[in-house]
């Protein structure tokens, strides 16, 4: 509606510019008992992470587990707090993200043209919140982009699923696209790759074998449909050929179960204590379906993990981290999202 026609009491209309949402998993507000509850309880009462039904799970969820769990985290995130700025690790390497993704698109598009925010899934800031902020900002289109190169349903779809639910919140609801998955995008690789070749170079003695951790999910997934298990080894070996490996030099594990069901395997956990048993005294490990570093890398992999392997004869445990807000990983992420945003902006 232009000016000559809007009558003198319309709401004031802020100038039309394109949202770009980056979204990652989420995080507590804090490691006391109430904050790690109400972040474990939203986190593990969604249904795409576990989908048992909610007379079945809920029970134990809200009896058992969420009794007992939020101190044995709580703890595991005082490990890794940023005491500083008192945020976790995945929260203080998001705002670096966002900060460097927001220098490159407002450079590209100019800055009165995009809004470049960020969210979580869980915890805050939350996903509605920032979706609402932004269209209160003038976006009419916004790009939704989560953070997880590979897809799966517990982690794209559900981030997905929540934008999507914010988006029905809004009066005037801005025109929506989701970044597909870029495992296989030739600059995330490339930017994989980089990581490995920056750790390892340097080291007098390198590593028998790199072992590729990913965030596991239970095995009955991959037979419904889900496509993460195969986007996982195809990480593993595009990446593979970019290092120019042999095949008995790197392989694929899945990390973090949870629950008495059989998930994806090699446990990452059992694999790496079976290498040092088998004479693999030195590993590296890294985890390439994490765009940011977070209890399930700087806990679990560099404490839990790293001590199955030693206990079991390991000698050298070499944790690659993950590409956080490295240049190359930002290059990475700004190809892709240039590439969803044609015919929207120019």
């Amino acid at each position: 509606m232009t000016d000559a026609v809007r009558p003198a009491d319309h709401p004031a209309l802020p100038r039309e510019k394109v949202g770009i949402l980056i979204a990652n998993l989420g995080t507590p507000d804090g490691t006391d008992y109430r904050s790690m509850r109400r972040y474990l309880s939203e986190f593990l009462s969604d249904k795409r992470v576990i989908d048992y039904p909610a007379w079945k799970w809920q029970p134990i969820l809200q009896g058992i587990v969420l009794t007992v769990r939020p101190s044995k985290s709580g703890k595991a995130y005082k490990s890794i707090w940023n005491n500083e700025a008192d945020e976790s690790p995945l929260m203080t390497i998001t705002k670096a993200q966002h900060a460097k993704l927001k220098t490159a698109l407002e450079t590209r598009y100019g800055e009165g043209n995009v809004v470049v925010d960020y969210c979580m899934r869980y915890g805050n800031p939350s996903t509605k919140s920032v979706v609402r902020r932004m269209v209160a900002q003038g976006c009419s289109k916004i790009l939704f982009c989560p953070l997880y190169p590979q897809y799966a349903g517990a982690t794209t779809a559900t981030a997905n699923d929540q934008f999507f639910r914010a988006l029905m919140d809004e009066k005037w609801q801005p025109a929506a696209r989701t970044l597909p998955p870029y495992f296989d995008s030739p600059a995330y690789t490339d930017a994989l790759a980089a990581s490995v070749t920056r750790v390892l170079a340097p080291m007098a003695e390198q590593p028998d074998i790199l072992v590729c951790s990913y965030h596991g999910l239970p095995e009955r997934y991959l037979h419904e449909g889900d496509p993460y298990f195969c986007h996982c080894h195809k990480t593993t070996r595009l990446l593979k050929e970019k290092l120019g490996l042999a095949d008995d030099r790197i392989i694929t594990t899945f990390q973090s179960k949870f629950g008495p069901e059989e998930w994806l395997k090699p446990y990452t956990v059992e694999e790496v204590a079976r290498l040092a048993q088998a004479g693999k005294k030195r590993i590296a490990i890294m985890s390439p379906a994490f765009s940011a570093d977070c209890i399930e890398t700087l806990e679990e992999i560099n404490e839990e993990i790293r001590e199955s392997f030693v206990h079991a004869g390991g000698e050298s445990f070499t944790y690659i981290p993950c590409l956080n807000d490295d240049d190359a990983h930002i290059a990475a992420l700004m190809q892709s999202i240039e590439a969803n945003l044609q015919g929207w902006i120019a």
